[in-house]
């Protein structure tokens, strides 16, 4: 006869493991709540923001984002117009991780060598011919030229084209009367080499008669022939620096109580161009169009400055008009967010700012303001379609 046996299992119960486990759960909690309490006592400029996201994003580019799930879903490349690309994610994660880009050789030298930074600058569309080793910048003169005293004799200056309403026509909008634009220049001495007898290095090319605010004054006149009323400012601001003992790098923070005071005083203004020219030469800063010389323009966007998005929008929009009106006169959108760059250029103060580089310090009045004439076609256009509003009388007005 056999005999069933049941074995048993024997579950030894440790008191000591249990106390244990209990611990490390209470500790995992009070770290846990530990951590908390620091990050929300901390200042808000320290604390993990929405923009920290936004910036770790933004090193990836969407097409990278979307080529990560079409490796998932192979249907997705179908609608790629490249169809599957090669992207390489070692170069990404060097790029993170380093903060090294394989495409672009400043990130390597720019902590290397001195004084390298400032020009660092990111592409965010590059125009016809723009790549990084032609971007615009700003150079600044040498001190003693920020001072009044002798400066350079001019020439070629006898046949300048004037800023005036040559054909007097009454335009079919108009703003009824309001100033919605408002035009300065924050480096107002800004000159070009065409009319500056003996000055051949860009360095030099600044005079406080002959200078950017030129085009200013032509823009001003081009908004009046397109019912869009503006005010423009060509305060010297270097001069405003020299009384006050400032150095060039402080032109903005000049400029800025400008722009400030003018806010205050009319509450209709609703955009702001800062005009510049650029220091590179004019292989890089002109272009031509069916026979016409044009002076290229750049949109330059500060990247520090909590309009950024806005400000970046605008721009978008008036470089896709200029490529499709005049494609390469446009080089593209300039972000600046490097330690040596002001970084702001006062578009903090409105999402419509905007700084425009137009031709450089070779370029000619004419070429200028041929460029000028085409962004206030584009501008208006702009301008308009966002604000026209049909009144009783069959015309129309800013809302």
């Amino acid at each position: 006869m056999r005999r069933n046996q049941h074995a048993g299992i024997i579950v030894v119960v440790n008191g000591s493991m249990i106390m244990k486990g209990f611990l490390s759960i209470l500790a995992l909690l009070l770290l846990t709540f530990s951590l908390s309490g620091i990050v929300t006592s901390l200042k808000p400029e320290y604390r993990i923001s929405s923009q920290s996201v936004h910036t770790v994003a933004n090193q990836f580019s969407g097409k990278m984002l979307f080529t990560l799930l079409a490796n998932e879903n192979h249907n997705f490349f179908q609608v790629m117009p490249d169809g599957k690309p090669s992207t390489s994610f070692s170069g990404q994660m060097l790029k993170m991780s380093a903060n090294i880009s394989l495409d672009d050789p400043r990130s390597l030298l720019g902590r290397e060598l001195p004084g390298f930074s400032i020009f660092d600058s990111e592409i965010l569309v590059a125009g016809e011919g723009t790549n990084y080793t032609n971007l615009p910048f700003e150079s600044s003169p040498p001190e003693g030229l920020l001072k009044e005293g002798k400066e350079a004799e001019l020439q070629n200056v006898d046949k300048l084209e004037e800023s005036e309403n040559q054909d007097g026509k009454i335009p079919d909008v108009t703003t009824n009367g309001k100033k919605v634009v408002h035009i300065y220049h924050t480096h107002n001495r800004e000159s070009f080499l065409p009319y500056l007898k003996g000055v051949t290095n860009p360095d030099l090319a600044q005079h406080s008669k002959i200078n950017i605010t030129r085009l200013g004054d032509r823009l001003q006149q081009d908004f009046l022939e397109k019912g869009i009323g503006s005010t423009v400012d060509k305060t010297d601001v270097m001069d405003r620096l020299n009384q006050k003992g400032l150095k060039y790098p402080k032109s903005y923070q000049e400029s800025r109580s400008l722009v400030q005071s003018v806010m205050a005083s009319n509450k209709n203004l609703e955009y702001f161009i800062d005009i510049h020219r650029d220091s590179s030469r004019k292989i890089h800063t002109t272009t031509k169009i069916k026979g016409k010389s044009y002076a290229k323009i750049a949109f330059v966007i500060g990247g520090k400055n909590p309009h950024f998005e806005k400000n970046r929008a605008l721009a978008y929009k008036l470089h896709n008009a200029f490529q499709e009106k005049y494609p390469g006169l446009s080089r593209g959108i300039i972000q600046k967010s490097g330690s040596g760059d002001n970084s702001v250029y006062n578009q903090d103060l409105s999402g419509n700012a905007m700084l425009i580089e137009v031709g450089g310090v070779d370029n000619t009045f004419e070429e200028m303001y041929a460029t000028i004439d085409v962004f206030t076609d584009v501008f208006s256009e702009f301008y308009w379609d966002a604000h026209e509003v049909s009144n009783t009388s069959g015309k129309s007005e800013a809302k």
